[in-house]
């Protein structure tokens, strides 16, 4: 039997915490970025991306007999640090010394992110519902199909520790793969990261397959002028056009008016003569001369 699992002597989960955040310390005055796995109570993971991770992992036999340490482990924030970088996992893990993890995970292939994408074209409006997990219950089963679906397989997964248990799939490697479901609640984005897919995909195959009837506006859909008119009760091109004509009408009238009073306006009047009498009347001269004639007489 191995000094490892004869003499080991057991160490408590403080003292493990202890241990583990003096070299998280020392990591972090080196300059090294930190990103520990928090949990708050038994549940390890909330939302639809979390959980599937993690029910992904249980559904393989491969894994059962260190999921539940690994669960404890997690729990118990042992996972002092969780890099997610695309098909690989780079973490630490507090035992009874500080443990390095690397995990290896195969990218999706080319033709099943295409096959998922089409499955689900049309069914995700936005990229927030995507991250959020509000899908529709045949895109979810589409997803996280087992096989073809987004989540990983035993056989995409390489696990690698530096504790010395023999196995694979040691309870530490088992506590960084549940952390994955739990980052996943904070950060779904990372799924999509870490199997070298994007996720904006899905939403651009979204009008795909939809007919070109649905893609733009119909002909009865818009209304032309006769439509609105009968619509909102008034005429629109008849009153427009009659609005225009009688309003050039009236600047016409308002010029030739303005113009004739400033043709007036300029025109001198004609001046009489304050010199000159006026020669007497014709026919008071005319009466003048018969009664001169009638005196003589």
């Amino acid at each position: 039997m191995s000094y490892y699992f004869a003499w080991q002597p057991y160490v408590s989960v403080a003292e493990k915490r202890r241990r583990a955040e003096r070299e998280v310390a020392k990591l972090k005055k080196r300059g090294q970025a930190i990103a520990p796995v928090r949990i708050e109570g038994r549940k390890i993971a909330k939302s639809f991306w979390g959980q599937s991770w993690c029910t992904n992992l249980e559904r393989y036999s491969d894994f059962a007999n260190r999921l539940p340490r690994g669960r404890a482990y997690v729990r118990n924030g042992s996972v002092v640090d969780l890099q997610i970088a695309k098909g690989e996992l780079a973490a630490m893990v507090a035992g009874s010394d500080l443990y390095k993890i690397k995990i290896a995970i195969a990218p999706v292939k080319n033709a099943r992110w295409k096959a998922i994408c089409r499955d689900c074209a049309g069914s995700i409006d936005s990229l927030v519902e995507l991250l959020q997990g509000r899908l529709a219950k045949g895109v979810m089963d589409r997803v996280c199909r087992q096989g073809d679906g987004l989540f990983p397989s035993p056989g995409e997964i390489k696990l690698n520790c530096s504790c010395p248990d023999g196995a694979s799939m040691c309870k530490h490697v088992a506590a960084v793969l549940y952390g994955v479901g739990a980052r996943l609640d904070e950060e779904p984005q990372f799924l999509f990261v870490l199997r070298g897919v994007d996720e904006n995909e899905l939403i651009d195959s979204a009008g795909q397959d939809l007919p070109l009837s649905k893609a733009t506006p119909g002909a009865a859909k818009v209304l032309d002028d006769s439509d609105v008119a009968a619509l909102f009760g008034i005429e629109i091109a008849e009153t427009a056009s009659a609005d225009i004509s009688s309003a050039r009408k009236q600047s016409r009238r308002f010029k030739t008016v303005k113009g004739s009073k400033s043709a007036e306006t300029k025109t001198p009047a004609k001046k009489t003569s304050h010199h000159a009498r006026p020669g007497p009347s014709p026919s008071i001269s005319a009466r003048k001369r018969r009664a001169t004639a009638g005196s003589q007489d």
